[in-house]
Parts: structure tokens; C-alpha cells; sequence
């Protein structure tokens, strides 16, 4: 994602220095990078949203981290929309995709150094990992299986 910013940056920055001139290699040049960007982050950031806080949450209070990581993301998404024509303006076209690219690096350093791999982990090691006390987790774990064991004879029609 850094790297299609980056290559956006650079061809509308070419375009924007060249306005009467036709530049077909800096007009391939952003759309190759605007593909790119948009393939790169449906596989990587774009569903780290739900996933990432369907792992990390306990239980009782899932829903409700969900759906604050999604408020988040949500207003997030709309102060970049809302902004980007004052910001381009003010910064030029191609310097609000690199500023973007700076906030993307900024972004990977954060998640890599910041945000602990969730694979292979169970609920209990990731409580433990956020600091969760064991009698939370317990209490977690005892309410999903009462949630189960009453859920279970209506999926299997032995009502």
C-alpha cells in the first residue's frame, strides 16, 4: 500500500508539474498504482477491522468492541474524505497521496510493533496477552459454553 501511495504521489506529481502536456507513462503510472492500492489493501488492511477485533475481544463484550472498531473506522474514513480537496489544494494533488503514504508507513510501524499476532491463539492466551485477569477469562469462557449448551438444542430441533 505504501509503495502504490508512493507511485500515486509520483505521477500526479508529474502530471500536475506538466498540465498542458499529455504524459501517458505518469497517467499508466496512477492507475497502476491506484489498482495496486486498492488490491494490497482488500487482502491486508481493509478487513483487519473485523478480523482483528473478532480475535482479540473476550466475549461479553465482543459486539460491542466490534462495533466501536467500526465507528472508528468509519470516521476515520470520512475526516480523509472530507479533508481531501482543502488538503490537496493546500499541498498539491500528488503531495496529499505521499503525506497518505507517510501515514500508511507510520501505520505498519505501529501495527508491527504495537499489535501482538492473534494465529493459532486461544481466548484465554489472548486475555492474558492484554493483561485480562484469569477470573475474567473464566467467567468468559463459563458464559459461552451456558450460551452454547442453551443454543444447542434449538439448532439441533430438540426443543
Amino acid at each position: 500500500m505504501i509503495v502504490s501511495l508512493v507511485g500515486l504521489g509520483t505521477g500526479l506529481t508529474v502530471v500536475g508539474h506538466h498540465p498542458d502536456a499529455k504524459i501517458p507513462s505518469a497517467v499508466a503510472l496512477c492507475i497502476a498504482s491506484t489498482l495496486a492500492y486498492v488490491a494490497f489493501f482488500s487482502i491486508g488492511l481493509g478487513p483487519v477491522t473485523g478480523v482483528y477485533n473478532s480475535e482479540i475481544f473476550p466475549l461479553q463484550v465482543r459486539a460491542l468492541g466490534f462495533a466501536v472498531g467500526v465507528a472508528c473506522n468509519r470516521v476515520t474514513s470520512a475526516v480523509i474524505s472530507m479533508t481531501f480537496l482543502s488538503l490537496s489544494k493546500g499541498i498539491t494533488i500528488g503531495g496529499s497521496f505521499f503525506l497518505y503514504s507517510g501515514i500508511a508507513a507510520v501505520g505498519w510501524v505501529f501495527f508491527f510493533t504495537c499489535l501482538p499476532e492473534t494465529r493459532g491463539r486461544t481466548l484465554e492466551e489472548m486475555g492474558k496477552l492484554f493483561g485480562m485477569p484469569d477470573t475474567d477469562m473464566a467467567e468468559a469462557h463459563n458464559a459461552a459454553a451456558k450460551e452454547k449448551a442453551v443454543e444447542m438444542p434449538a439448532v439441533l430441533g430438540n426443543d
